[in-house]
Protein backbone atom coordinates (compact mmCIF):
# COMPACT_ATOMS: atom_id res chain seq x y z
CA UNK A 1 0.00 0.00 0.00
CA UNK A 2 0.73 3.56 -0.96
CA UNK A 3 2.23 6.01 1.59
CA UNK A 4 -0.30 8.67 1.77
CA UNK A 5 1.19 11.22 3.77
CA UNK A 6 2.27 15.34 3.33
CA UNK A 7 5.86 14.41 4.42
CA UNK A 8 8.70 16.28 2.55
CA UNK A 9 9.02 15.36 -1.09
CA UNK A 10 12.06 13.59 -2.50
CA UNK A 11 14.65 16.33 -3.66
CA UNK A 12 15.36 16.54 -7.48
CA UNK A 13 18.06 15.05 -9.32
CA UNK A 14 21.26 17.19 -9.06
CA UNK A 15 20.83 16.88 -13.55
CA UNK A 16 17.70 17.83 -12.99
CA UNK A 17 16.75 21.51 -11.48
CA UNK A 18 13.24 21.90 -10.00
CA UNK A 19 10.95 23.96 -11.67
CA UNK A 20 11.23 27.36 -9.62
CA UNK A 21 15.32 27.33 -9.96
CA UNK A 22 15.01 26.45 -13.82
CA UNK A 23 11.99 29.48 -14.18
CA UNK A 24 14.69 31.88 -12.44
CA UNK A 25 17.81 30.80 -14.67
CA UNK A 26 15.66 31.83 -17.43
CA UNK A 27 14.52 34.99 -16.39
CA UNK A 28 17.82 35.76 -15.54
CA UNK A 29 19.07 34.99 -19.06
CA UNK A 30 16.15 36.99 -20.58
CA UNK A 31 16.85 40.03 -18.60
CA UNK A 32 20.87 39.79 -19.61
CA UNK A 33 19.71 39.84 -23.67
CA UNK A 34 16.43 42.25 -22.85
CA UNK A 35 16.91 45.07 -24.23
CA UNK A 36 15.78 47.19 -27.59
CA UNK A 37 19.21 46.90 -29.05
CA UNK A 38 20.92 44.51 -27.63
CA UNK A 39 19.99 41.71 -30.07
CA UNK A 40 20.90 43.84 -32.78
CA UNK A 41 24.25 44.80 -31.21
CA UNK A 42 25.06 40.92 -30.74
CA UNK A 43 23.81 40.16 -34.47
CA UNK A 44 26.21 42.90 -35.42
CA UNK A 45 28.89 41.33 -33.56
CA UNK A 46 28.51 37.57 -34.50
CA UNK A 47 30.49 37.64 -37.38
CA UNK A 48 33.51 39.87 -36.72
CA UNK A 49 34.92 43.00 -34.03
CA UNK A 50 33.38 46.00 -35.02
CA UNK A 51 34.18 49.58 -33.82
CA UNK A 52 31.53 51.79 -32.23
CA UNK A 53 30.81 54.28 -35.58
CA UNK A 54 30.50 51.22 -37.32
CA UNK A 55 27.68 49.60 -35.11
CA UNK A 56 25.87 52.96 -35.03
CA UNK A 57 25.55 53.00 -38.63
CA UNK A 58 24.44 49.40 -38.60
CA UNK A 59 21.73 49.64 -36.56
CA UNK A 60 19.73 52.34 -37.88
CA UNK A 61 17.43 54.27 -35.32
CA UNK A 62 19.96 53.66 -32.29
CA UNK A 63 21.17 56.81 -30.79
CA UNK A 64 24.85 57.12 -29.42
CA UNK A 65 23.52 57.38 -25.98
CA UNK A 66 21.22 54.04 -26.32
CA UNK A 67 24.26 52.50 -28.24
CA UNK A 68 26.95 53.21 -25.18
CA UNK A 69 24.28 52.12 -22.46
CA UNK A 70 23.39 48.84 -24.13
CA UNK A 71 27.17 48.15 -25.09
CA UNK A 72 28.23 49.21 -21.31
CA UNK A 73 25.19 46.34 -19.90
CA UNK A 74 26.06 43.98 -22.53
CA UNK A 75 29.64 44.44 -21.11
CA UNK A 76 28.91 44.53 -17.43
CA UNK A 77 27.18 41.04 -18.11
CA UNK A 78 30.22 39.67 -20.00
CA UNK A 79 29.02 39.18 -23.29
CA UNK A 80 30.39 42.13 -25.15
CA UNK A 81 34.08 42.73 -24.77
CA UNK A 82 35.64 46.08 -25.25
CA UNK A 83 39.14 46.85 -26.29
CA UNK A 84 40.23 50.40 -26.07
CA UNK A 85 44.29 50.80 -28.35
CA UNK A 86 45.97 53.47 -26.94
CA UNK A 87 46.38 55.44 -29.81
CA UNK A 88 45.27 59.32 -31.13
CA UNK A 89 42.39 59.67 -31.28
CA UNK A 90 41.38 56.23 -29.16
CA UNK A 91 40.28 53.34 -31.18
CA UNK A 92 38.08 51.40 -29.62
CA UNK A 93 36.23 47.48 -30.67
CA UNK A 94 33.84 45.82 -29.59
CA UNK A 95 33.65 42.13 -29.68
CA UNK A 96 31.12 38.68 -28.67
CA UNK A 97 32.94 36.86 -25.50
CA UNK A 98 32.96 33.04 -26.12
CA UNK A 99 29.68 32.95 -23.48
CA UNK A 100 27.86 35.04 -26.13
CA UNK A 101 29.38 33.27 -28.95
CA UNK A 102 27.27 30.25 -27.55
CA UNK A 103 24.13 32.19 -28.65
CA UNK A 104 25.06 31.87 -32.04
CA UNK A 105 22.71 28.42 -32.81
CA UNK A 106 19.94 30.07 -30.74
CA UNK A 107 20.50 33.23 -33.46
CA UNK A 108 20.07 30.75 -36.22
CA UNK A 109 17.31 29.16 -34.77
CA UNK A 110 15.74 32.37 -34.73
CA UNK A 111 16.37 33.48 -38.01
CA UNK A 112 15.22 29.89 -39.51
CA UNK A 113 11.74 30.31 -36.95
CA UNK A 114 11.37 33.95 -39.01
CA UNK A 115 11.35 32.19 -42.45
CA UNK A 116 9.01 29.22 -41.76
CA UNK A 117 6.23 31.20 -40.15
CA UNK A 118 6.18 34.06 -42.16
CA UNK A 119 8.76 36.33 -41.27
CA UNK A 120 10.81 36.45 -44.31
CA UNK A 121 13.28 39.51 -44.84
CA UNK A 122 12.52 41.89 -47.81
CA UNK A 123 15.28 40.11 -50.17
CA UNK A 124 12.97 37.46 -49.80
CA UNK A 125 9.63 39.41 -50.96
CA UNK A 126 8.00 40.77 -48.16
CA UNK A 127 4.87 42.50 -48.77
CA UNK A 128 6.29 46.55 -49.16
CA UNK A 129 3.82 49.07 -50.27
CA UNK A 130 4.70 50.04 -53.87
CA UNK A 131 5.87 53.81 -54.41
CA UNK A 132 3.47 55.66 -56.03
CA UNK A 133 3.84 58.98 -58.28
CA UNK A 134 3.17 61.83 -56.20
CA UNK A 135 -0.49 62.19 -57.50
CA UNK A 136 -1.57 58.89 -57.38
CA UNK A 137 -0.12 59.47 -53.51
CA UNK A 138 -1.94 62.87 -52.96
CA UNK A 139 -5.28 61.15 -54.36
CA UNK A 140 -5.03 57.93 -51.58
CA UNK A 141 -4.80 60.19 -49.03
CA UNK A 142 -7.48 62.57 -50.12
CA UNK A 143 -10.37 60.40 -48.61
CA UNK A 144 -8.69 59.49 -45.41
CA UNK A 145 -8.39 63.14 -44.34
CA UNK A 146 -12.26 63.86 -45.12
CA UNK A 147 -12.97 60.92 -43.31
CA UNK A 148 -10.88 62.28 -40.06
CA UNK A 149 -13.17 65.89 -40.46
CA UNK A 150 -16.18 64.08 -40.41
CA UNK A 151 -15.95 62.29 -37.04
Amino acid sequence: MKKLTNGPAEPPAASEPCNGDLSAQFHRALSVLAGKWKGDILWQLVERKRRFGELRQSIPGVTQYMLTTQLRDLEANGLVKRTVYPEVPPRVEYEMTPSAKALKPVFDELYRWAQEHGFPTSAQGTAQPKPQSGDAAKRESEPRKADRRSR
